[in-house]
């Protein structure tokens, strides 16, 4: 263990350099890069074994994104993200009460969230008692039975919330989900309310299953991909590798995104010569640069294009699905055809910025292609209307019958790792009678029915004083949700904050009256059980379980694994009755509980040592069967709608840098977008600036026009000219997410509307 504090102030990050952007991702700097973090953090003798077990049967699943892995694997399966994620993990720094000592919390208040995580990892647990100004060590007994005093003295289980991040394993998820319906809530918010709510929303309505259908193999085997609103140079990079599979047995590709992005030009694979000398595979056959929020519009025009071409004789539907499969087809036919074409195609070219011509090109690729691939993130799940978007997408693949057919589908492509796994364990603020039906019979109790809290009407309960504990398994509340203020203030009128982590954040800062920080193991670390080693499972983004299995010793004694801390909270809440909470130190136990409650774990100990996994059951998948309120695949009338700017104001979208995953700041770089030694940056579109008087590299304040009045400021943002869509604007989250009004989230899901901010510039003050 390496005691470390930063001998550096907390660099400015509102001075970067600039220069272009690249044509191209990964290759040689990432390859530098990678060795340069995992050197930097974890040294020779914990970072080279780490890196070579990461993602590798017998190994560890990264702790970055949840893109699976293929079956066979190089002995580098990782990405330069990766080996940014595992080396935070595997750092030697460590955070020790003698830090808290000489910090008070007023002062790491003032810290950027990249300064805090690079102290390195917690390594035990420590107090804030009210009115207290550090945090003071305490130990696991006591900090257990104080947290267990906390949820029995409430007036009603609805006082607590029990917080998600998608890095936890599926036994400490499920086990975790087990206790808060014990307690008696359902109050049980994860990072999926804040990312991809909108896409299980729209997939359930319309398929029946609130996951992608697609495998790793569909999308290699795929005639046409279109990769709409994702980013994965920067946030899924091994997708890269698929795609370049892929386009190398000749399908083609189509890019949806306001920014052109790097890797989405042309891919560099580091796993071979071409892409360390040469460019490396041009993967873009068609870019739509697509204004913000545009993509609605964009498919239903692509749908109308089908079916006047079907109607004209073209044949270019697949009728005989769409008669056995679906529903509401003629209904949604209707509606989409009803508007007059010249209304049609001028909303049409406002909405998306995109010309008629470049509609009929995509149109005509998806005629040509029998199997189509659509993947998306968060640039089509945080709008107002999210939702009727995804369902848009789902109406275009039922349209030739791309469901349920080997290489085609839909692909949400989920962020954090297990983030997906978690939901399937039952962290879900309205879970179906059928999982509380099976969790009851399984051990002996009545779950809680009423629906809960996700994470928005969370921060609105602690914001009204409803909530008296606030339990985080993971993640970085304060920093990840909207309205940062308004967040803020929320949890600070909380009793008691509870956080389960691994590394310091802006949430340890922004605490309730008294609070707790609980060290635990990371994904890398060996879980030993006595003298026996443990190991947990997780759910890649396309529903596949497999094992993970840490290989570093733990920095610390003082660490606990998220298991044992649950367990050890329920042991002191319930005793072992009529749950038997001291037998989950045996996470096959965990596991045969799992299998008797959730639907495809059956024999799950078992299948779960094979070392390729195991694959979950998918109805529209396996066998194009619909478990929907229709038993078939429902096609939906979406209607019309894009955002609105006033003049004189732009459309901000968050978005991460190259340096970055999720809230976790690695670094200062956005090397793609030629973005050096700082963050605080906002991309405009030349045009745009011009006409908004905004000189490349002048400094301007970013103040969020809402409905309901209350302006929202974010200050100091470097102005950088950068090729943008026309009418949109870009900057990093979580400096901007204070932009974001708690009021404003999609419907249906409730995500906050990150990708769809409007504001007006106003000359930033000069700093001294």
């Amino acid at each position: 263990m390496k005691n470390h504090e930063s001998d550096m102030p907390d660099p400015v990050q509102d001075a970067p350099e600039v220069g272009p952007p690249k044509e191209s991702a990964a290759g040689v700097p990432a390859v530098l890069s990678s060795v340069r973090h995992v050197g930097e953090q974890a040294g020779v003798r914990r970072g080279v074994p780490a890196m070579l077990a990461v993602n590798q049967k017998g190994g560890f699943d990264c702790p970055g994104c949840a893109w699976p892995e293929p079956d066979r694997r190089h002995r580098a399966e990782f990405c330069e993200n990766g080996a940014k994620a595992v080396a935070e993990e595997a750092t030697r720094r460590a955070v020790t009460g003698d830090f808290f000592a000489r910090h008070p919390v007023a002062e790491l208040f003032e810290r950027s969230g990249y300064w805090l995580g690079q102290q390195g990892r917690l390594t035990e647990p420590v107090y804030l008692p009210e009115g207290g100004t550090h945090y003071e060590p305490i130990s696991w007994d006591r900090a257990l039975d104080m947290v267990a005093e906390e949820l029995h003295a409430l007036d009603t289980p609805d006082g607590a919330v029990f917080y998600t991040s998608g890095r936890t394993s599926n036994e400490a998820a499920f086990a975790y989900q087990l206790l808060a319906r014990q307690l008696g809530t359902n109050n049980l918010p994860d990072c999926s309310n804040m990312c991809h709510e909108s896409s299980g929303s729209a997939l359930t309505e319309t398929l029946g299953v609130g996951k992608g259908s697609v495998s790793l193999e569909d999308v290699h085997q795929a005639d046409l991909i279109i990769v709409a609103g994702q980013n994965p140079g920067t946030n899924h990079p091994r997708m890269l590798s698929a795609l370049e599979r892929a386009k190398r047995s000749g399908a083609r590709i189509v890019t949806v995104n306001p920014l052109p992005e790097a890797g989405m030009r042309a891919f560099r694979n580091p796993q071979n010569a071409r892409g360390l000398v040469g460019r490396g595979t041009e993967l873009t056959d068609l870019f739509a640069q697509i204004r913000l929020g545009g993509d609605l519009a964009l498919f239903s025009a692509v749908n109308r294009l089908l079916l006047e071409a079907d109607r004209s004789g073209g044949k270019v539907l697949d009728h005989g699905f769409v008669d056995a499969y679906t529903h509401g087809f003629e209904e949604f036919a209707e509606a989409l055809l009803a508007e007059p074409e010249d209304e049609f195609w001028a909303r049409t070219e406002r909405d998306t910025g995109l010309p008629r011509a470049l509609v009929e090109e995509l149109t005509a690729m998806v005629v040509a292609s029998e199997r189509i691939v659509v993947c998306w993130a968060m640039g089509l799940t945080q709008h107002r209307h999210s939702v009727p978007t995804i369902r848009e997408v789902v109406n275009f693949l039922l349209l030739r019958g791309n469901v349920g057919r080997p290489g085609a589908g839909v692909c949400p492509v989920r962020g954090h790792s297990n983030v997906q796994g978690d939901r399937t364990m039952g962290i879900f603020e309205r879970p179906a009678d059928d999982f509380l039906d099976a969790l009851g019979l399984e051990f002996g109790f009545e779950p809680p029915r009423e629906h809960g809290h996700d994470t928005v009407n969370a921060i609105r309960a602690m914001a009204r004083g409803e909530v008296g504990v606030f339990f985080a398994m993971g993640g970085n509340f304060v920093a990840a949700t909207p309205d940062t203020e308004v967040t803020e203030e929320a949890m600070r009128r909380v009793g008691l904050t509870v956080h389960v982590s691994t590394k310091l954040n802006r949430s340890h800062v922004v605490t309730g009256t008294r609070a707790l920080i609980l060290p635990a193991l990371a994904r890398t670390d060996r879980d030993l059980g006595g003298d026996q080693p443990r190991w947990v499972t997780v759910e890649d983004s396309m529903g596949l379980v497999h094992a993970s299995h840490g290989v570093l010793p733990p920095l610390s004694e003082g660490m606990r694994s998220e298991v044992d801390i649950v367990r050890g909270l329920g042991r002191r809440l319930f005793g072992n009755d009529p749950v038997d909470w001291d037998a989950m130190a045996d996470y096959d136990r965990v596991r045969d509980h799992v299998a008797a409650v959730v639907p495809g774990f059956g024999d799950f100990n078992a299948r779960a040592r094979r070392p390729e996994g195991f694959a979950l059951p998918h109805a529209p998948r396996d066998d194009r069967r619909f478990p929907t309120a229709t038993g078939l695949a429902n096609f939906t009338v979406n209607g019309t709608y894009a955002p609105r700017v006033p003049p004189g104001r732009l459309l901000l979208q968050t978005l991460r840098s190259h340096d970055q995953y999720n809230t976790t700041i690695y670094g200062l770089d956005d090397r793609y977008r030629g973005v050096r030694r700082g963050r605080r940056v906002v991309l405009v579109n030349p045009e745009d600036a011009r006409e908004l008087g905004l000189a490349d590299g002048a400094y301007t304040d970013l103040v969020g026009e809402w409905s309901d009045g209350r302006e929202r400021r974010a200050p100091h943002f470097r102005v950088v000219h950068y090729p943008t869509a026309r009418g949109s604007a870009a900057a990093y989250y979580p400096e901007t997410n204070v932009l974001v009004p708690l009021d404003s989230t999609a419907e249906v899901s409730n995500t906050p509307t990150s990708k769809s901010v409007v504001v007006r510039f106003e000359p930033s003050p000069e700093r001294v």
